[in-house]
């Protein structure tokens, strides 16, 4: 995700004694890699943050003329591009110009009907990368690449959970408000890392999740309702476990807050935790250890898989 202004305070402990601290947007760059800085609690709750790319980076302006430049060799005028896509003469402008990210689908349309013989679909990979700011990019790669994600939260339904119209509803509530085009980015993004489930070879993606998470309803009952259909949808693909944590357990594993460990290709498990606006990233093996132990104990303390998905349909049948 790039230049823009980030109020949180981000630091990484990394093996070797390596240590950034990274304050203000500047870009971080940590052999390591990076974690999803929306894979735990940054998804909903933490610190504030500047949603979607730095307007006309490098990579939107080159889109944006590649996209012009086709589109005015096919003789078509922005209204009728835009009603052959289904989008707006305004959008395709926002497009052209660099100031909104195209989504993976409206590339794909305007490669086929501009006959741009796959020139626009090359672009794609990166003008999706482009939606994340700088220090972002290569977490979101490490965690669309990831062969193991295991999530804990406790404020809002994990990201790579959430439908459309309950993602929306946690962008639209953040304090200080976003504008329209930050929450359709903010959008767009979250939606675009569910592409993981879709992967061959599927990763192992584990949840433990707050009861109270499932009870919150962001954005009204209607919403709650098509959210935890969504959870008990994804919950019973045969790579992804979601375990929820009752209320009413009288010991706790991990009140210290959400995080997320990574398992990447290479072999490598890597830690992000998040408490109101302080983020940290640790590849320490001796912190790594801590939050997996945390972890295991949680789940072993919830609701085993089987029980959470019948919990979630009771609550369903409830909402």
């Amino acid at each position: 995700m790039s230049g823009v202004r980030v109020s949180a305070r981000w630091s990484v402990t990394a093996g070797a004694g390596a240590a950034l601290a990274v304050r203000g947007g500047a870009e971080m760059s940590e052999p390591a890699g990076l974690v999803d800085v929306t894979s735990a609690s940054g998804d909903d709750g933490g610190g504030e943050r500047q949603l979607g790319p730095e307007v006309g980076s490098g990579v939107l302006r080159a889109f944006g003329r590649q996209l012009k430049r086709f589109r005015m060799r096919a003789g078509m005028e922005r209204p009728e591009f835009g009603a052959r896509t289904g989008y707006s003469a305004s959008t395709i402008a926002a497009y052209e110009q660099g100031r909104r990210v195209p989504p993976p689908r409206f590339i794909d349309q305007a490669d086929e009907v501009l006959d741009a013989a796959g020139v626009l679909l090359e672009m794609k990979e990166e003008v999706a990368r482009a939606q994340y700011p700088a220090f972002f990019r290569d977490a979101a790669r490490l965690e669309a690449e990831a062969v193991g994600l295991h999530v804990y939260e406790m404020y809002a339904v994990p990201g790579l959970l959430q439908t459309e119209d309950y993602a929306r509803a946690v962008f639209s509530v953040r304090r200080p408000l976003l504008d329209h085009d930050r929450i359709e980015q903010g959008l767009n993004a979250r939606l675009a890392r569910q592409e993981i489930y879709a992967r061959t070879p599927a990763p192992l993606v584990s949840f433990v999740l707050e009861e109270c998470v499932l009870q919150r309803p962001l954005g009204g009952r209607d919403v709650l309702r098509h959210q935890l259909e969504q959870v008990l949808l994804i919950g019973h693909k045969r790579n992804v476990e979601i375990q929820i944590m009752p209320i009413s357990r009288e010991d706790h594993g991990a009140l210290g807050g959400p995080f997320t460990l990574i398992d990447t290709s290479e072999g490598r498990r890597i830690a992000y935790a998040e408490v109101q606006g302080d983020s940290r990233l640790y590849s320490e093996q001796s912190k790594v250890r801590e939050l997996e132990a945390r972890y295991g104990i949680l789940r072993a303390q919830a609701l085993t898989p089987s029980e959470s998905l019948s919990y979630v349909e009771k609550l369903l049948g409830e909402t």
